[in-house]
């Protein structure tokens, strides 16, 4: 029978199982994938363990995992867009991605082009729409500074790369182990800890114009500090500073569309942004997955390969 990563109450990673289950069919304007990569997200680590309950309230038995790329097996009634055997990239909101099959409506999905890798492609949608939403909210302009925290990470990476396509200058902060991958894309590289603030205005002498927080612990806080307008600064982690400050925390649900995706996967495909892929594990080896994950040093990504492409 199919396979699904499912967990039957909160807990440590250790909850995380390989279930057999049905293969799902798809309705009405459903398309069923067969999937290849599945990706991990950090917010899954919070509602697995019950901290985003109130916000993200759980069915159990819960399955996981939001991005996916594969194969489409399965059209139902009403779908237009997409053909069996298309490769495909998107995203579940039912927390089911990490599965041999995936069951989304049409509207979730967007053609992969060959040029675009797999694992780049499975683990995409949450980061590319996330950092979309974190750069439009601080709109950065020709000629202004930038600084992004967690500027390793998937989210953080991308949305360094997109405030230099709008024309800014930016200082990505993180530790000194991905200060020559920061400095490659054209990003500033600022080490975090203490001393950190001095560090940022020695590397921007006229200042700093807007702050895109993508770890939380103190950022926002940072930011303003910086004599950043609480308007220019967005967080997609940290909600207690973003009520403090009144300050934006537009993240994953402010640009979830397939426009949205599609915009990202296209710029990677053509070698114009880049995603890097930490790690690869085995989809039986997802809780290895997450407790790598849960370290918080990944540079990029990390995917679960599930089946042969």
């Amino acid at each position: 029978m199919p396979r699904a990563i499912q967990f039957d109450h909160y807990g440590d990673v250790d909850v995380l199982h390989v279930a057999e289950v049905p293969e799902p069919i798809p309705g009405g304007g459903e398309v069923a994938v067969r999937v290849v990569v599945a990706g991990t997200n950090p917010g899954e680590i919070a509602i697995r363990t019950g901290a985003m309950d109130a916000i993200y309230p759980t069915t159990f038995p819960c399955g996981e995992g939001t991005d996916f790329a594969g194969v489409v097996t399965g059209v139902g009634p009403d779908v237009t867009g997409v053909l069996l055997g298309d490769d495909v990239i998107g995203w579940s909101d039912e927390r089911s991605a990490q599965a041999d099959y995936v069951v989304v409506p049409e509207d979730h999905l967007v053609v992969k082009r060959p040029e675009l890798p797999w694992e780049v492609a499975g683990g995409l949608f949450v980061v590319a729409v996330t950092a979309t939403a974190a750069v439009r909210a601080v709109a950065p302009k020709p000629g202004e500074t930038v600084v992004v925290a967690g500027a390793a990470g998937g989210v953080g990476g991308l949305a360094a790369q997109l405030s230099k396509r709008a024309g800014a200058s930016v200082i990505g902060i993180a530790s000194d182990s991905h200060a020559d991958w920061l400095a490659s894309i054209g990003v500033i590289p600022v080490a975090y800890g203490d001393g950190m603030v001095d560090r940022i205005r020695r590397a921007a002498p006229r200042g700093v114009d807007a702050l895109i927080d993508t770890h939380g612990s103190g950022y926002v806080d940072a930011a303003i500090d910086l004599g950043v307008a609480p308007d220019r600064i967005n967080t997609t982690v940290d909600v207690a500073a973003a009520e403090k400050h009144h300050v934006h925390a537009d993240g994953m649900s402010t640009a979830s569309t397939a426009d949205v995706l599609a915009a990202v996967a296209d710029l990677i495909a053509d070698g114009t942004l880049t995603l890097p892929i930490d790690a690869t594990f085995p989809l039986d080896e997802v809780r290895d997955a997450y407790t790598e994950l849960a370290k918080r040093h990944t540079r990029g990504k990390i995917v679960l390969t599930v089946s042969p492409t």
